[in-house]
C-alpha cells in the first residue's frame, strides 16, 4: 500500500506553502540578474525552468538520507514539488561536469602577478623578455616552463596578447603585463566560467550561513550611497588596488599550504575560494514617503 507521501508524490499534487515576503523579495533579488542574462543571451524561461528544476533535484538529493531508489524519487517528488515523472528524468539525465581547472595562460598570469621571481621589490609584475638573455636569467619563456611544458611559451603569449593582458614590444622583445586581472574580454566562455565559479560559491556562502551551516564562511561587503562619479572613479581605483595586495599575499600562501600538507601526508579534501567584488549602480527614485519627510 502507498503511503500518503508516495500517493501526494505520485500526482505531483501539494499544497504549496506560503513564501514569506522577506524570503521573497531576496530570491527575487537573486532571479533578477538571472533571468537578465537569459533574456540578453536568448535563453528562453522554458530552458532556465529546465535548468532550475535539475538544480532542485541535486539539492533535494543531497539533503537526502541514503535510502531504496524507489523511496528515494517520493522523498525528492515532494521535496521538490515536482511529479515522481520528472523526479525520475531528472535523476537519470545524465550531464557533463565542468571543468574546475584554470586555463594555462591564467596560470601563467597568476604566478606572474604573485611569484617573486617574476616581481619587482614593490610586488608589481616584471616587464620580462621573451627568451633569456643568459642561462637561468628571468624571461617569460622560463615563466611559461614553470607552469606547463605541454603548450608552447609563444603559444601562451599570443593568447596573453589576443586577451589584452599582455603587449609585447617587438622593438626590445620584452612582454609587459598591461592589466591586473585575468578576465578575457572578447571570450565570453570563460568570463562565463568566472560568473559560475565566484558568483556560485559567493552566493552558496551566503546561503550557508544563512541556514548556520557551521562553520560559518567569510561574507561581508560595505555599501554607500549619495556618492558622485567622480568619487565612484576614486573608489574603482582602491579596490583594484586592494585586490592586488590581497592577490600578492593570498597566492603564495596558498601555495605553501598546499606543499605543507602534501609534505605531511595529510588528506587534501578541501578547496578555498578568496575573492573581493564591488558594485556601482544609479541610486533608485526616492519614494514619495520619503520625499515628504525631507
Amino acid at each position: 500500500m502507498k503511503s500518503p507521501a508516495d500517493m501526494q508524490a505520485e500526482s505531483g499534487a501539494g499544497t504549496a506553502l506560503p513564501v514569506e515576503p522577506a524570503l521573497a523579495d531576496a530570491l527575487r533579488a537573486l532571479l533578477g540578474p538571472v533571468a537578465r542574462l537569459a533574456l540578453a543571451r536568448g535563453v528562453s524561461c522554458g530552458a532556465l525552468e529546465e535548468m532550475l528544476k535539475e538544480a532542485f533535484v541535486d539539492e533535494a538529493l543531497k539533503a537526502q538520507p541514503a535510502q531504496a531508489p524507489a523511496r528515494m524519487v517520493s522523498r525528492l517528488s515532494v521535496a521538490t514539488g515536482l511529479s515522481r515523472r520528472e523526479v525520475t528524468r531528472l535523476t537519470r539525465q545524465q550531464r557533463a561536469a565542468r571543468p574546475v581547472r584554470p586555463s594555462p595562460a591564467s596560470e601563467v598570469f597568476t604566478r606572474w602577478m604573485t611569484d617573486p621571481r617574476w616581481c619587482g621589490a614593490a610586488g608589481e609584475a616584471l616587464p620580462l623578455p621573451r627568451v633569456a638573455a643568459s642561462p637561468g636569467a628571468p624571461s617569460f619563456e622560463a615563466l611559461a616552463q614553470s607552469v606547463t611544458r605541454d603548450v608552447h611559451p609563444r603559444s601562451l603569449l599570443d593568447e596573453l596578447c589576443r586577451l589584452g593582458i599582455a603587449r609585447l614590444d617587438a622593438a626590445t622583445d620584452t612582454l609587459h603585463l598591461v592589466r591586473n586581472a585575468y578576465v578575457p574580454n572578447d571570450a565570453e566562455g570563460p568570463m562565463l566560467g568566472f560568473l559560475g565559479d565566484n558568483v556560485g560559491d559567493h552566493l552558496a556562502a551566503a546561503v550557508s550561513n544563512l541556514l548556520v551551516v557551521e562553520p560559518p564562511h567569510f561574507e561581508q561587503a560595505v555599501f554607500a550611497d549619495e556618492l558622485s562619479a567622480e568619487s565612484e572613479a576614486r573608489v574603482r581605483q582602491f579596490v583594484l588596488a586592494q585586490w592586488k595586495h590581497l592577490m600578492h599575499d593570498a597566492v603564495p600562501l596558498l601555495e605553501g599550504l598546499i606543499a605543507d600538507d602534501r609534505q605531511a601526508g595529510r588528506r587534501q579534501q578541501r578547496r578555498v575560494r578568496i575573492g573581493l567584488y564591488s558594485y556601482a549602480a544609479d541610486m533608485a527614485p526616492p519614494t514619495p514617503q520619503a520625499e515628504s519627510k525631507k
